[in-house]
């Protein structure tokens, strides 16, 4: 693993620049992530952002985006308005987690 500074916190992260130490994490440093991918975070960004990081910590793994419009109660067209093109990916990465198993 590699680290980078973001927000002038060092972080660990993987070889495609996803977090990978859950406990290094805070809202800022989310704020920072989104800036850096063009996302302007509003109250329903930080919903879903919230949303990924509860589920992370309950189920291990970084929730589909099919699990975050079922059990997140986020409908899929605002997920895919709120970060366009690829919202799973660019929830997780701004949530500091993992890729989602089945991103390309």
């Amino acid at each position: 693993m590699t680290t980078a500074t973001i927000a002038g916190k060092e972080v660990t992260i993987d070889d495609e620049g996803f977090m990978t130490e859950y406990d290094e994490w805070t809202e800022a440093l989310g704020q920072a992530l989104a800036i850096q991918i063009g996302i302007d975070m509003t109250d329903a960004h930080w919903k879903a952002v919230r949303f990924l990081r509860e589920d992370f910590a309950e189920q291990g793994v970084t929730p589909t985006l099919r699990r975050v419009s079922t059990i997140g109660g986020i409908p899929t067209k605002e997920l895919f308005a709120l970060f366009p093109k690829k919202p799973a990916k660019k929830m997780a990465y701004i949530s500091g987690l993992p890729k989602p198993v089945g991103c390309v």
